[in-house]
């Protein structure tokens, strides 16, 4: 009687080799139809830090100066906006998924920041706000005594 090598492990491993092609082929056109409901209503926005900032830039096409409302309170950044309904009457709209209407993002920073000196700036439809860090926060360099 001869013994023959098998697999058990194949039916599994085929099994799961189709279902990765599966979700693979389905889940970007899945993502695409979902991603309009989970942003909008949010605008883009990038965080970064700096040896003496926190710089936050945020998408908001059309938005004007005085429909912003820019606040830090402990290390919470809020940005409040509210733009207007721009709709145009006697037009189909085919898709709309620009935000309008009254949002909130609010961000936690990664360190403390100066509030006193945070300083906001709206170009092109990008704000781009520069949150100073505070003294405590900043790294300092501590020299070493040598010993005698």
């Amino acid at each position: 009687m001869t013994w023959g090598y098998r697999n058990w492990w194949l039916p599994f491993q085929s099994l799961r080799e189709e279902m990765d092609r599966l979700l693979a082929a389905t889940w970007p056109t899945f993502a695409d139809r979902l991603m309009p409901v989970f942003v909008r209503g949010q605008p883009l926005m990038n965080v970064w830090e700096k040896d003496d900032a926190v710089m936050v830039e945020m998408e908001l096409p059309g938005v004007k100066s005085e429909q912003l409302d820019i606040s830090v309170v402990g290390n919470e950044l809020s940005v409040k906006v509210d733009q207007p309904d721009t709709a145009k009457e006697g037009v189909t709209y085919h898709r709309r998924e620009r935000p309008v209407g009254k949002f909130t993002r609010v961000v936690r920073l990664p360190t403390e920041v100066d509030a006193g000196r945070v300083e906001a700036e709206l170009r092109n439809g990008v704000l781009t706000i520069t949150l100073p860090k505070s003294e405590k926060a900043k790294p300092r360099r501590i020299t070493v005594a040598a010993a005698s």
